[in-house]
């Protein structure tokens, strides 16, 4: 026993002599930069030296200031708790609720970072606001915080492979993997190379092992994702799911202009400029007219299951369509998706695309989920046999799941591909509207309608 506590002591005591020779004393304490805790003989640890508490200190600010280097929170410090609108006005109250809660769940986290945080939502729905608020309450609180986005990061580790590289790959990869704090904005949005996909395995497997604090941030489906990593973010016990449904807000848009919707182009369309009371029509056909009107008024207060809007060119049909979609928008505050049957088709088919900026998958649950969906001028696309089956598998969904659905056609129902017809005409979850007035556009009616303004503008 004696032997060996001496042998400590010399070797100590050269270790001291070499790091005086070095000039490596610490220029805190003075010491050596290590200590040898006084351990019991037998200790795993007995006889190994540590650095110092001044070394260790130093240690941990140089890696903050490393991290720090390679953050992106510099350029989102304005991006706090305090600035964030956790409940628009203009949001539906539900919507309200969801955001108010996702800021909730985010502040919570900032205070005591625990497991895992994964917040997803369309573009400009707030995810990086409080990803970033999250990360600049932390360094307030002095504490290191690492904020990058995604495709930043493996443009990062690339370049730690080059020569002139400040920081080598191994070190910038250990720093990462054992960062106090690591967010990942805009998972996803990475090319998803082989290379690309096995380095954030390797990083988010490493603290998904060691259940280090995790902050991600995706616009992705989850199964657009690498399965490997979509099998850990759906650890329940691991990873809190923030999903927000609110709109974007850089945009500018309301509730009810998803990016696919030409809903903007029919803003004057309302019930309150739907002419009911056209001269060159029979009374019948007027009678008509009220009376499909009140069903579309109707139709918006308890929306649910299919409408259809029948009837020959211009004689009403988007007008009325428009004026539904409108409506719910202004009264619930919810997203529409109002589209032309072969516009839709075609943005299917773009989604094929490599340069897509949203994949097929995502464009196709996109539409099908819309709260509100109107297809204007069904019958005029090309009936080939992909259109027929993208349409039946709209259709069919949106018809199992009774979701709101406005229809408009010009077709009569024997021109109607059977599959589609019987569900239109299914009473118990879809009502036909035939329009029997004739077209609108170019009748007398429209120009009374416009001959005042006429003689105003030759005046």
């Amino acid at each position: 026993m004696s032997s060996a506590v001496d042998e400590s002591s010399v070797q100590r005591s050269r270790r001291l002599v070499e790091a005086m020779a070095k000039d490596e004393l610490c220029p805190i304490c003075g010491g050596a930069g290590f200590v040898v805790p006084d351990l019991p003989i037998g200790h795993p640890d007995f006889g190994k030296a540590v650095p110092c508490s001044c070394r260790q200190r130093e240690r941990s600010q140089r890696r903050m200031r490393s991290l720090q280097g390679i953050s992106a929170l510099e350029t989102l410090d304005r991006l706090t708790f305090e600035n964030f609108i956790a409940e628009p006005s203009h949001l539906a109250p539900e919507r309200a609720f969801n955001l108010r809660r996702a800021f909730e769940t985010c502040r919570l986290f900032a205070q005591e970072p625990d497991g895992w945080l994964l917040l997803t939502g369309g573009y400009g729905s707030g995810k990086t606001h409080l990803a970033a608020a999250i990360a600049n309450a932390r360094v307030a609180m002095g504490e290191a915080a690492l904020f990058l986005i995604v495709p930043d990061l493996l443009d990062h580790l690339r370049s730690a492979f080059g020569p002139q590289s400040e920081v080598a790959y191994d070190e910038l990869f250990e720093m990462l993997r054992r960062a106090p704090l690591l967010i990942l904005d805009d998972l996803g949005a990475h090319s998803s190379t082989p290379w690309a996909q096995e380095k954030l395995f390797q990083l988010l497997n490493h603290r998904y092992n060691t259940r280090a604090p995790t902050v991600i941030t995706s616009n992705q489906r989850l199964d657009d994702l690498d399965p490997r990593l979509r099998s850990r973010l759906l650890d329940v016990e691991l990873v809190t799911h923030c999903a927000i449904t609110a709109p974007d807000f850089r945009s500018g848009k309301n509730s009810g202009q998803s990016e696919l919707s030409s809903l903007g182009f029919h803003a004057d369309q309302q019930f309150g400029t739907f002419d009911v009371q056209r001269s060159d029509i029979t009374p019948a056909e007027r009678s008509n007219l009220r009376d499909v009107l009140l069903a579309c008024q109707t139709y918006v207060q308890d929306a649910h299951g299919w409408l259809v809007l029948a009837g020959e060119n211009g004689c009403g049909k988007t007008h009325l369509a428009a004026a539904i979609a409108n409506s719910f928008v202004r009264e619930t505050r919810t997203d529409v998706m109002f589209v032309v049957v072969p516009d839709l088709l075609d943005h299917l088919r773009a989604a094929f695309s490599p340069q897509a900026s949203t994949s097929y998958d995502r464009r196709f649950d996109e539409i099908r989920r819309a709260p509100l969906l109107v297809l204007d001028d069904l019958g005029t696309e090309s009936a080939t046999p992909w259109a027929r089956e993208k349409l039946f598998q709209l259709l069919n969904y949106r018809y199992s799941a009774l979701l709101p659905t406005v229809i408009t056609t010009s077709a009569q129902p024997k021109q109607i591909e059977p599959w589609l017809r019987t569900r239109m005409l299914d009473i118990n979850r879809c009502r036909w509207l035939a329009i029997t007035a004739p077209g609108y556009r170019g009748s007398r009616s429209q120009q009374d309608a416009n001959a005042p303004r006429t003689r105003r503008r030759i005046g």
